[in-house]
């Protein structure tokens, strides 16, 4: 995924949990020397909207320090496993910094279907799309095919992909 989005001179956002920080630093330094951006998913995946203000809170803060601690970087975004949420997750996220990134096309790239993912981008991709995307067991036979299909149907509409930097200001 990195080369393929080296060679099309694309910049990502990867919202990556912290016990997968842990288990592959050296991934998540190549992502930033490669200029993307590492956002926090929490640590565990934990559904932030099942478990107590203390829990995100330690959820959250655990990714944030590991990321600072191990390769002395600052996370600016954050999105809710499963996008679910509760009161006060902004109360959270205002007292570590983040801005909640959230998406607007779905891909459902997670059940393993590329035919749902391609019904799903031709229909909904529109003009300043967030896209999400997963890297897992069910979606890697299908990742850069989907990625693909964005990359071309974006260019069919005259649309341009920013850098997350200057796309969520």
């Amino acid at each position: 995924l990195l080369n393929f989005l080296k060679e099309r001179n694309i910049k990502g956002l990867f919202f990556c949990l912290g016990e997968n920080v842990k288990k592959y630093p050296e991934l998540c330094k190549k992502i930033i020397e490669d200029g993307h951006t590492i956002g926090n998913h929490t640590y565990s995946h934990k559904k932030i909207n099942e478990v107590s203000r203390a829990v995100i809170d330690e959820e959250i803060s655990k990714t944030n320090n590991l990321l600072k601690k191990e390769l002395d970087y600052e996370i600016k975004y954050f999105r809710p496993p499963h996008g679910r949420f509760t009161f006060f997750t902004n109360i959270i996220l205002k007292k570590h910094n983040l801005k909640n990134v959230m998406w607007s096309l779905l891909t459902w790239d997670y059940k393993g279907d590329y035919v749902t993912v391609k019904d799903s981008i031709l229909n909904c991709l529109k003009k300043n799309s967030i896209v999400v995307l997963h890297d897992s067991d069910k979606t890697k036979s299908i990742l850069l095919d989907s990625l693909s299909l964005v990359i071309e149907e974006a260019k069919k509409r005259n649309f341009e992909i920013g850098e997350p930097k200057n796309c969520l200001k």
